[in-house]
């Protein structure tokens, strides 16, 4: 089977994007797998599959498949790589407000100057339900007992569940070992996202993400948003944050907890390709 794909990326968080309707079927999860792999593949983070919209306002349906071939709710940097395209295939006019839908809920999009795009990532849920994340109640912070040690975090739902720590440094924190050991985490039935977090100032902090499914990324959209949103519901940033991220810097705005947030960030085109399977 020819698979046709446009590779993208935003701030290194990279992705193959291919159109439903010119596949002869959909590829298993060990050949995603395969063709995740850096060395004997194309290499990406995520797969965006661009489907017929299901709701005539909407521009286009898009599922997403991780880099082990797991399916999952939303992913930020991929909604704003899709968003791009569409505008560079004429799909939609620049300064258009664009509706997408995911499985993770329905996301706007805006295309600002140069590469930069905007998208509404919703209002984030605190409700551990929502990730599913096993607690009694709600609450800001929560005890997790990890190898041994107990960690203090906050979680949230984008569409996607996270899990965000507090780290003196990004630099130092050790986001590969306690990264895996909290995505499948029991008390996280459907693995979670583990963010990174430094804060900086209140309006500037630094992230690294051990995404599920994939490991570290150079940049995650959802994931800066939910670290914004735990830092935000403790006080401590203000509605507008600049995230740093390995591959560079993403913003954040957020007015509040009834509100949507917007993330916006460069999203680009790499090359064009084809690959069989």
């Amino acid at each position: 089977m020819r698979i046709d794909f446009t590779k993208m990326h935003g701030l290194g968080n990279d992705f193959i994007v291919l159109e439903a309707s010119e596949l002869e079927r959909l590829p298993t999860p060990m050949e995603w797998r395969r063709l995740s792999n850096r060395h004997a593949g194309i290499g990406f983070d995520q797969a965006l599959l661009l489907e017929r919209p299901r709701r005539a306002a909407a521009s286009v349906f898009y599922r997403i498949f991780n880099a082990d071939g797991s399916e999952v709710e939303q992913c930020g940097n991929g909604a704003r790589c899709i968003a791009a395209l569409l505008q560079r295939r004429g799909r939609v006019s620049p300064g258009e407000l664009l509706v997408m839908e995911s499985p993770g809920g329905p996301v706007r999009a805006r295309l600002g100057p140069g590469a930069d795009v905007s998208v509404d990532m919703g209002v984030p849920s605190f409700d551990p339900r929502s990730l599913p994340f096993e607690a009694e109640r709600e609450a800001s912070t929560y005890r997790l007992e990890v190898a041994g040690d107990t960690l203090e975090l906050g979680v949230v739902s984008l569409g996607n569940p996270h899990a965000v720590l507090v780290v003196e440094s990004v630099k130092e924190a050790p986001v590969t070992r306690l990264g895996a050991l909290i995505e499948r985490h029991p008390r996280f039935p459907k693995r979670v996202n583990v963010g990174f977090m430094e804060l900086i100032d209140r309006t500037h902090i630094r992230l690294r993400v051990f995404e599920r499914g994939v490991g570290e990324t150079l940049a995650c959209g959802t994931g800066a948003c939910a670290a914004v949103a735990v830092g935000h519901a403790r006080g401590w940033l203000d509605p507008e944050v600049h995230v740093d991220v390995r591959g560079g810097q993403l913003r954040v705005n957020w007015a509040g907890r009834d509100d949507p947030m917007w993330l916006t960030g460069p999203a680009e085109v790499s090359f064009e390709g084809c690959v069989e399977l």
